[in-house]
């Protein structure tokens, strides 16, 4: 969130020549070492070494939790170091040790050919890049990728998604009302404009270019505005090659959120794995863009329920958008849930619930720290208060706010008051615009539908 170096200060040379540190970058020799030091630490009764090991092993996870001077010691007796290398790389995400080197050695030849200046990946022909903000665009630059960027960055996963005429005169305010701690500020006029600018380039790029390639992961974010590219192909003039990187996940140190943590040899790789979208996706990605914008969700969670196989990773997307309709059971959102879930706990500051929703609670990460901010916001702006918020130190950033859940916001998390009682800000999810004290939709987790309550 914020800039660590500080004015002025540049690191030695040789540091600047080498790749940036990446929890996705990986070596092999640091990993063989890892993994001789855990046969080490098993070997000597270390519990939690055994107990890794123990979980990679197949048919031993249910002896994780045990002693080494009980029952472990028949593992501890006979842990190798196959057993120790496999456990490095199930923690790598990986199937098998064999899976991680090879891995790692196909990023140390991406990286080879991009420090030995090779050829561009998308030199043969003009390419039109498409993703979801601007998080690749300088690593694909450092990549060697040389085509040209478009960034659509619109939060259909938040905002009113409607196909009127005032379509981007609602979102553009909705930006503006959402996000005051944008840097620079937003000015309605400008994204109004912005909006108009990126529709006509995106009308353009079929005749511009003579490939567009999407790039895209697995969170609601990335796959709701896939659908809005998907449905604008399937009605306008295509390029000659449209294609798709679509990634649920990357191996490495820490849970793979999305794209935007790769270094540039990790895109070279995903480039390799881009698919010629196909016209089955096309109308996938039509069909969910009229569920989307419609003021009826029940089309959009049967092909959440479908399994969406011409795109199976859009599935889980669609129903964690769903999710984002007040519950049946709480008149929460998944994410004001699990705001106020978080906060049961302890008193934290806001920086601290985002990381542990991106990184422990959330099952499908998609928000970012402006877009909680907006949540707690509107939380903030019931008629009564469920949570309370100490305003940062003087000199301190917006997300060290100090957030504090109330008698009543426990209340509410365990369903003993509901939330729209409370009267909070209305809200749009898609097509659908939520009113508390009106009639309208609610998400059953249980039957994984959307049902009209009165």
């Amino acid at each position: 969130m914020t800039d660590r170096t500080a004015p002025g200060l540049q690191p030695p040379l040789q540091a600047r020549l080498q790749p940036p540190p990446s929890a996705f970058r990986l070596n092999l020799e640091q990993q063989k070492n890892r993994a001789k030091d855990l046969l080490r630490a098993a070997r000597a009764a270390d519990a939690e070494a055994l107990s890794r090991i123990a979980a990679a092993r197949d048919g031993v996870g249910a002896r994780a939790s045990q002693s080494a001077s009980g029952a472990s010691g028949a593992l501890k007796a006979t842990v190798k170091l196959a057993d120790a290398q496999l456990a490095i790389a199930r923690e790598q995400r990986f199937a098998s040790w064999g899976k991680l080197k090879a891995h790692i050695e196909s990023m140390d030849r991406q990286r080879a050919a991009i420090d030995g200046k090779h050829a561009a990946p998308d030199g043969d022909m003009k390419t039109l890049h498409i993703r979801c903000g601007s998080d690749i665009q300088n690593t694909l630059k450092d990549g060697g990728f040389v085509g040209d960027f478009l960034e659509h960055a619109i939060p259909y996963c938040l905002g009113p998604v409607t196909t009127g005429p005032d379509r981007h005169a609602l979102m553009a305010r909705f930006l503006v009302d959402t996000f005051p701690e944008a840097k620079g500020g937003l000015v309605y006029e400008r994204e109004l404009e912005g909006l108009a600018r990126g529709e006509e380039r995106l009308h353009r790029s079929a005749e511009d270019y003579e490939r567009v390639v999407l790039w895209m992961e697995h969170d609601s974010w990335d796959q709701l505005v896939l659908i809005r590219l998907l449905a604008h192909y399937a009605n306008a003039r295509r390029p000659r090659v449209l294609e798709l990187v679509a990634v649920d996940e990357f191996p490495g140190g820490e849970r793979f959120v999305g794209i935007g943590q790769l270094p540039a040899e990790a895109l070279r790789l995903l480039w390799l794995t881009r698919r010629p979208v196909t016209p089955a996706q096309l109308l996938l990605g039509n069909d969910a863009w009229i569920a989307l914008t419609s003021g009826k969700p029940t089309h959009l969670a049967t092909l959440a329920r479908s399994g969406t196989p011409a795109l199976p990773i859009m599935a889980p997307a669609l129903h964690r958008h769903l999710r984002e309709l007040p519950s049946v059971e709480n008149g929460l959102s998944l994410t004001e849930h699990l705001v106020l879930q978080i906060l049961s706990a302890a008193s934290v500051t806001l920086n601290r619930v985002f990381l542990m929703m991106t990184r422990e609670r959330e099952p499908l990460p998609w928000i970012g720290d402006l877009g909680l901010l907006h949540v707690v916001d509107d939380i903030l702006r019931a008629a009564e208060p469920v949570i309370i918020r100490t305003p940062p130190a003087p000199g301190e950033r917006w997300f060290r706010q100090q957030l504090t859940i109330t008698d009543l916001g426990r209340a509410v998390l365990h369903g003993e008051r509901d939330w729209h009682t409370l009267n909070p800000p209305p809200r749009w999810l898609g097509g659908v615009h939520i009113q508390p004290g009106v009639a309208g939709w609610r998400w059953d987790e249980g039957k994984r539908e959307a049902v009209f309550r009165d």
